[in-house]
């Protein structure tokens, strides 16, 4: 008689710190892409081809095509990777098409150029979905703030190493400056890619069944229209619609911006993009400090309050910025504003990431990292929209100046910023319990 099967439990997931640390890097990586190529360096390629009175409204426009195709795409490819046995063939995979295609940006013709940039932004979009949705692979509930903030800070030297390289390159020829970007991009990714060990799907599902994409379809459908079952979830997305807005317009026209207001100033180009650089590198030191202090802070006083005070922090933000371009004020002050708004840019994903799993249950992580990700590119898409819009009819038409038009631009997303506070209000942090939902089969 055999005797019977006795069950085993599943072997226990240890985090170690090589773990940890490669993921860590990952973020930095994936910070030269999207400091390097989105907020610094594209957007100059753009206004050496067009001219400063049409770059502001060809980038929004041409950012908001990019971030359409992640918008449409993200809930299901995060249905795909609950699906899946792991998420990490999809970081892979995604980070190697971004790569491939930022290396060819300024090789081939402006506008094939500018179709290499749609796509490669989309695939950086994807892979930044994917890797959000590991962290729990690399922390626990105690220490998830902190984890994520050293990811956060760690990453903003990506940052760092965006603007060295553009030292170190020049910007004369921008073509050379992608492709090193590119490099170095895929080199630092490689050690995630190798040592982040994922926990792993214990009820793997066919990944690209038709079947299986409609009912994921359905049941982030299903997830919407249920909203009660998930306090604080449809509440937290269209808040973070509004602040992302604003947020990712502004870092991604940081660099336009102080060229603009370095005109306004009397200085050279050369001075200009100079002057630009700096004041990244200003920004980034200050998102380094602060991605590691508001960590900290989401585990002392949990992710939702340490949201609210850096969106207070990038209200005062967007004025002292908007009245640089308005009034025509000296240009250091942008130093003053670049410090403000690192810290806030460190601030903002050091506290929502965590926030966002607080709101998901555990099983369903991929698929609300998809909407999570959905509502991002959302911003995406109408942020550079609405500002090319503001720039158009204050710009383009010839009403103001440049870096006066971009003032008017930052005060209509600081209003974005007060909407998304006020829509926040009702959302906690406490801890849910998902049981209800395995026991009524949802």
């Amino acid at each position: 008689m055999t005797a019977p099967a006795i069950a085993t439990a599943p072997p226990t997931h240890v985090i170690t710190r090589r773990a940890v640390a490669s993921w860590v890097i990952y973020d930095l990586a994936n910070t030269i892409f999207s400091m390097g190529v989105v907020s610094m360096y594209f957007s100059a390629y753009i206004r050496n081809h067009v001219g400063a009175e049409r770059a502001d409204a060809l980038y929004g426009n041409i950012s908001a095509i990019s971030m359409a195709i992640i918008f449409v795409v993200s809930p299901l490819l995060g249905g795909m990777t609950d699906r899946a046995p792991r998420r990490m063939p999809f970081l892979v995979w995604s980070t190697i098409v971004c790569v491939a295609l930022t290396a060819v940006l300024g090789t081939v013709g402006f506008w094939e150029t500018m179709v290499c940039f749609i796509v490669a932004n989309a695939a950086y979009s994807a892979g930044l979905q994917f890797y959000d949705a590991m962290l729990p692979d690399v922390s626990t509930e105690e220490n998830r703030g902190r984890i994520g903030g050293i990811g956060v800070g760690v990453g903003y030297f990506g940052s760092y190493i965006a603007v060295l390289l553009g030292f170190a390159l020049g910007t004369e020829q921008l073509s050379r400056l992608f492709v090193g970007i590119a490099i170095t991009f895929l080199a630092l990714s490689i050690p995630c890619f190798l040592f982040v060990r994922e926990r792993g799907n214990p009820s793997p599902r066919p990944v690209f069944s038709w079947a299986a994409t409609v009912e994921s379809t359905r049941e982030t459908i299903r997830t919407l229209r249920e909203g009660e079952k998930y306090p604080g979830l449809l509440r937290f997305l269209v808040g973070r619609i509004f602040y992302t807005d604003a947020i990712n317009t502004v870092i991604s026209i940081m660099f336009l911006y102080t060229l603009n207001v370095a005109d306004a100033n009397g200085l050279t180009s050369k001075q200009g993009s100079a002057a630009g650089m700096s004041i990244m590198m200003v920004a980034i030191t200050f998102a380094v400090l602060g991605g590691f202090a508001w960590g900290r802070m989401v585990d002392h006083i949990g992710p939702k309050a340490t949201l609210n005070w850096v969106l207070r922090l990038w209200v005062m933000t967007f004025l002292l910025a908007s009245a640089i371009g308005l009034l025509t004020l000296p240009l250091w002050l942008l130093y003053v504003a670049a410090s403000m708004a690192g810290i806030g840019m460190g601030g903002t994903w050091a506290a929502d990431r965590p926030l966002m799993l607080r709101l998901t249950p555990p099983d369903r992580i991929g698929e609300f990292y998809g909407l999570y990700g959905m509502v991002g590119r959302f911003s995406a898409i109408t942020g550079p929209f609405i500002w090319a819009l503001v720039a158009t009819a204050t710009i383009e038409s010839g009403l103001m100046r440049p870096a006066q038009g971009q003032g008017i631009g930052v005060i209509v997303l600081m209003s974005f910023i007060l909407l998304s506070s006020w829509i926040l209000r009702g959302v906690t942090d406490e801890k849910r319990d998902w049981s209800h939902l395995r026991t009524d089969g949802a």
